[in-house]
């Protein structure tokens, strides 16, 4: 009975891994897991992260500005190509979307699981206007701006921590 399914999702598999556009939107590969890709496709951007660390704010701020003006292109390409408008399986925006909050983590492992669980949070239940964006904005800008905004919400409650724990 799931053998439809089955097949598309071979195919999509095929599809994703020999085509650079897709290998890099679907987080190279992580946004194929077959549950919460999205969770699965944060992971990169915290890696990217950790490699990224001892290069200063200033450079990953620049990396974090790359990685936005590229998503934009890369998702909407992505989808255009597969023909559905924010595919779950694209992630390079849940890559950017981490990789921007871990800006406003703090340093240490605790630091870093809260950001990530916080990202997670806002990007799933997208309180306002999250879920307005994404669903009024289309092509690349509209996928990866909800995303970004989950991140803004995600790094605001960083900065309360920070500021109550001090």
């Amino acid at each position: 009975m799931n053998k439809p399914t089955d097949d598309r999702e071979e195919g999509l598999a095929r599809t994703v891994l020999t085509d650079p556009v897709h290998i890099l939107a679907f987080g190279f590969g992580t946004g194929l897991a077959p549950f919460a890709p999205g969770t699965f496709g944060s992971i990169p951007g915290v890696l990217l992260f950790w490699l990224t660390l001892d290069f200063g704010l200033y450079v990953q701020c620049g990396v974090a500005a790359a990685l936005v003006a590229s998503g934009i292109w890369l998702c909407g390409e992505s989808a255009r190509r597969i023909g559905v408008h924010d595919h779950g399986g694209i992630v390079w925006d849940e890559i950017t979307g981490m990789y921007v909050t871990l800006l406003a983590a703090p340093l240490s492992p605790g630091g870093w699981l809260l950001a990530f669980v916080l990202f997670r949070l806002f990007d799933i239940v997208k309180p306002w206007p999250i879920r307005d964006l994404d669903h009024r904005l289309g092509g690349g800008a509209g996928i990866m701006l909800d995303d970004l905004v989950a991140a803004l919400y995600a790094a605001v409650v960083l900065g309360l921590y920070r500021w109550f724990m001090i």
